[in-house]
């Protein structure tokens, strides 16, 4: 096998240009650190966008992947295995949930809820209840139907006819939902808790509240899309809990399995009862090496001390960004919740996050964005401290010479 280094170059040759990768190549991680090719050490606040939740070659992981692989890897779903049998109880002594159905990635989870939800609307009320109620920004994955649910539309051009039935609202305008649902019509409404994607944008939470007792009203399902907020991301297992409004699906991903691809959907007992036998499946949704690393990533998390390092971190991150963003004139607020945190940039700076990602990498600093006009951070749930004051001391020197 030919394991000599590859250049940024290569990507143009073989790849499918449906990304734009930096111009470094990664090649080890530990911790809440990175090095590329050339030895290049970098602090991690992506956190491969809020899904290496628990840094980079945790020890845990590496033995619970280790030890699943010396047993069995894959199986079909002709039958179960034990893995995935002792995950989705976890999930369940957890949650809200009572059924568990598992895929790969946030996509695969969310494109199972809308399933679910029209089919249960079909089954219970008739075909004409399958009006889906999303929002503006949101984003819930790269299917047709995940992208036509959806609310940016710059990702489902060139790629219409979209799926019908699909409404969007205001986030946190309450009124906007009322005038679009219809109890004879409207099967779900579906909903981040944070909009990650869209902006780092919170959810009221008399808005979801206010949701939850328009489903109730109206006999349709209340789903939280928590592909990113999930898995101890705000401090919470669930960003559910933070706001005590219990949803009717729930979809996760993206954190669940530290890093390695695994999903899930979570429901009770009477509406997962709605997918019966053949109605819909995963090839690789419950593998047993998935499932392996998944239990020791939510075993981890769910300890109460993980949860509430998430908040002192938190605070930790929040309050050094907002003082690089008022010392240098670059954000107007910080927002978000837990290790989910969006940097929003002042009107003088609206556009330029791409500019601050970049300055960051020449520091040594790896940050996301949502949007233009937002940095993103989504570090590891369990980032040290010394790392955080480092990552900052290094973004605060990017952002020195970006506005000299």
């Amino acid at each position: 096998m030919n394991k000599e280094p590859v250049s940024r170059e290569l990507f143009d040759e073989v790849m499918v240009p449906n990304y734009a990768p930096g111009s470094i190549i990664p090649v080890r991680g530990e911790g809440s650190r990175i090095w590329d090719q050339d030895g290049r050490e970098f602090v991690d606040l992506q956190g491969g966008i809020a899904v290496t939740c628990l840094g980079h070659s945790h020890p845990g992981l590496l033995g619970a992947l280790q030890d699943q692989a010396e047993k069995i890897w894959h199986l079909s779903n002709v039958m179960t295995n034990e893995p995935a049998l002792r995950l989705a109880k976890t999930l369940c002594d957890l949650t809200f949930a009572e059924r568990v159905f598992f895929a790969n990635s946030g996509g695969e989870a969310n494109e199972a809820a809308f399933k679910l939800a029209r089919r249960y609307a079909w089954e219970h009320y008739g075909p004409e209840k399958n009006e889906i109620i999303s929002f503006k920004n949101s984003f819930h994955g790269r299917t047709l139907f995940t992208v036509s649910v959806g609310g940016q539309p710059k990702y489902l051009e060139g790629f219409e006819p979209a799926p019908g039935g699909i409404h969007h609202a205001e986030y946190n305008n309450l009124d906007s939902v009322k005038a679009l649902i219809s109890k004879e019509k409207t099967c779900a409404i579906v909903v981040e808790p944070i909009q990650g994607e869209g902006g780092v944008m919170p959810a009221d939470p008399e808005f979801l509240k206010g949701l939850r007792a328009l489903c109730d009203e109206n006999d349709a399902l209340l789903v939280f899309d928590e592909v990113q907020t999930g898995v101890g991301r705000t401090g919470h297992l669930y960003a559910y809990q933070m706001y005590d409004v219990v949803p009717d699906i729930l979809s996760s991903a993206k954190g669940l399995g530290g890093g390695f691809p695994v999903a899930a959907m979570l429901t009770t007992a009477r509406i997962a009862a709605s997918l019966g036998v053949g109605t819909h499946g995963s090839t690789y949704g419950g593998n047993a090496l998935a499932c392996a690393v998944a239990q020791k990533v939510v075993d981890t998390v769910s300890q109460p001390e993980i949860l509430k390092g998430v908040k002192a971190r938190s605070d930790k991150l929040r309050k050094g960004m907002m003082d690089i963003g008022e010392r240098y004139g670059i954000f107007s607020e910080v927002r978000g919740a837990g290790l989910l945190l969006g940097c929003v940039l002042t009107e003088k700076w609206q556009g330029k996050a791409k500019d601050f990602l970049n300055a960051g990498l020449d520091e040594g600093v790896m940050v996301l964005v949502a949007g233009g006009n937002v940095v993103r951070l989504a570090p590891s749930l369990i980032i040290p401290d010394q790392d955080i004051e480092e990552a900052l001391e290094r973004f605060e020197r990017a952002v020195k010479k970006l506005t000299a």
